[in-house]
């Protein structure tokens, strides 16, 4: 397949996979957004309106008008109000995490909505931002975090996979995403769009059910988003990112594309090599159920602008050697959590069987063979002499539980890389705090016994986001996608494709 290529990026991708770089900087973060931009358009950034977005999916009252309206949305905002009427599993699959957003009170303050100009690839592209406090007062890191294959266009983005769910074991009550991040003073920026596209500069625009139009990920990320985006969040120029399964490559290769850009690097189950035979078939297996192919996106296997994408080749010193690095795997073999008996409340028997089937089996052999991928990298990186945070647990298939304990254990790597404390920190907008007395010493013993109450309906509320999860997932599950499906299978128009249960394999 020919595809054009200017000598200037040919020779860039060759220095660049052979680590011939000139010596490092002293210390990343040395390079600004600015200096990555390059003859790239910036982003424009605004905000996103989160009850235009899903007012047609919201119940409806006697007369036909939305529950809640407008006006009583807008005036929840930092209060402690939840809509139980509003049904996350009405809301089509790329707009749930804004039904978390305008249903639950501390998404409500916390989780942002913004839109961000591409102009590569001639879109928006929706971004969740998690805030500490709901406000970009304060000058805070910036993690970037990527979602899987699916990702929001699925409804299997990091908002809603990780609803009611705790992140957080050491710390009492439920721990969410923005829970566990409003305690830690950074900012979360997570990219709403981008299934099955490995976040990176396709050679040709694909025209079939996920992948339509210029897929320039990469230009996007790295080049148009981070200088508007950080200008706008009133970042303090630390930054890092991270991903899982499909991303847990692109942060790797979006971080070795760019030299001391991101102080951390987070990868979370994934191959870093996509360039030699088998992991180049992992990688179509994914691109192609989105409806492309890993030619279309990189070119012949084993090709210069193939192997310049290979995070295990570009993987030297001179790329990561400044950067702060925590990658994890598990083995493959079945966990608790992948066995039938603990599905069997939220799917059913027979569900919670082919549930436990598809993990065991297909996850358990997509996540062995992920490990083996890790083992490799750790052995370059040794090679190297780049020290990097490993985390191979025993078991475990490839599924959500291993990447919701990925984030609380990659965070003393981040940490450290951010220069912020491990342990977290008070600060955080919870439900609980959203209403609470300005002076605490002046709390009387019937505040006292109503803060009790409100830590009760906390406490419930986690479980009704679980609940809510658990419910649009359950449908999910009953028509599961098949990650290893054949390389040549044809994959399903969007508004019929497959969906998967929070615990399933994603790729």
């Amino acid at each position: 397949m020919k595809f054009a290529r200017s000598l200037t990026t040919l020779a860039a991708a060759s220095a660049l996979a052979l680590g011939a770089v000139t010596s490092p900087i002293a210390s990343a973060s040395d390079i600004t957004p600015e200096q990555i931009r390059g003859e790239a358009t910036p982003s424009t950034i605004s905000e996103l309106d989160v009850y235009g977005e899903i007012e047609e999916y919201l119940p409806k009252n006697d007369a036909g008008q939305p529950i809640p309206s407008r006006e009583e949305y807008e005036a929840s905002i930092g209060k402690n109000v939840k809509f139980e009427d509003v049904n996350i599993n009405k809301i089509p699959d790329e707009k749930q995490w804004l039904g978390f957003i305008l249903k639950y009170a501390d998404y409500r303050q916390n989780v942002k909505a913004l839109n961000a100009t591409a102009p590569a690839m001639d879109r928006q592209v929706p971004l969740a931002v998690v805030t500490p406090d709901g406000t970009f007062d304060s000058s805070r890191p910036t993690l970037y975090l990527l979602n899987g294959a699916g990702g929001a266009e699925q409804g299997m983005d990091w908002l809603v996979s990780t609803a009611g769910q705790d992140l957080d074991p050491n710390k009492a009550g439920i721990q969410d995403l923005d829970d566990y991040y409003g305690d830690r003073n950074v900012n979360v920026v997570i990219p709403q769009a981008g299934a099955f596209s490995y976040y990176t500069d396709w050679i040709t625009s694909p025209n079939r059910s996920y992948l339509k139009g210029p897929q320039k990920w990469e230009t996007f990320l790295t080049k148009e988003l981070p200088g508007p985006l950080e200008d706008h969040i009133n970042a303090n120029g630390k930054r890092g990112i991270a991903g899982m399964s499909m991303s847990a490559t692109s942060s790797l290769v979006l971080a070795q594309h760019n030299p001391n850009f991101y102080d951390a690097i987070g990868s979370y189950s994934g191959c870093a090599a996509t360039s030699t035979p088998l992991p180049n078939f992992y990688s179509q297996l994914t691109v192609n159920r989105g409806g492309g192919s890993t030619t279309q996106m990189w070119g012949p296997k084993g090709g210069d602008y193939n192997r310049y994408n290979d995070g295990l080749i570009n993987a030297t010193k001179n790329n990561m050697g400044n950067s702060q690095i925590y990658v994890s795997a598990n083995s493959g073999l079945a966990s608790a959590t992948d066995m039938g008996s603990s599905k069997i409340d939220r799917l059913g028997s027979a569900q919670a069987f082919k549930s436990s089937s598809t993990l065991v089996i297909e996850g358990g052999v997509i996540e062995a063979a992920m490990n083996a991928c890790t083992h490799d990298l750790r052995a370059k990186l040794n090679r190297e002499g780049v020290d990097a945070d490993f985390n191979f647990r025993e078991t475990g298939t490839h599924s959500w539980p291993g990447w919701l304990d990925d984030i609380n254990s990659s965070w003393p790597t981040f940490a450290r890389a951010f220069d912020l404390p491990v342990e977290p920190v008070s600060g955080g907008t919870s439900d609980s705090a959203l209403n609470a007395p300005a002076d605490k010493d002046a709390a009387t013993e019937s505040e006292a016994e109503a803060d009790a109450v409100e830590n009760a309906d906390v406490e419930s509320d986690a479980n009704a986001k679980a609940d809510d999860a658990d419910k649009q997932n359950t449908d999910k599950a009953k028509a599961e996608a098949d990650p290893a499906a054949p390389a040549d299978s044809l994959p399903v128009d969007s508004d019929t494709a497959p969906k998967v249960d929070p615990e399933a394999t994603e790729q």
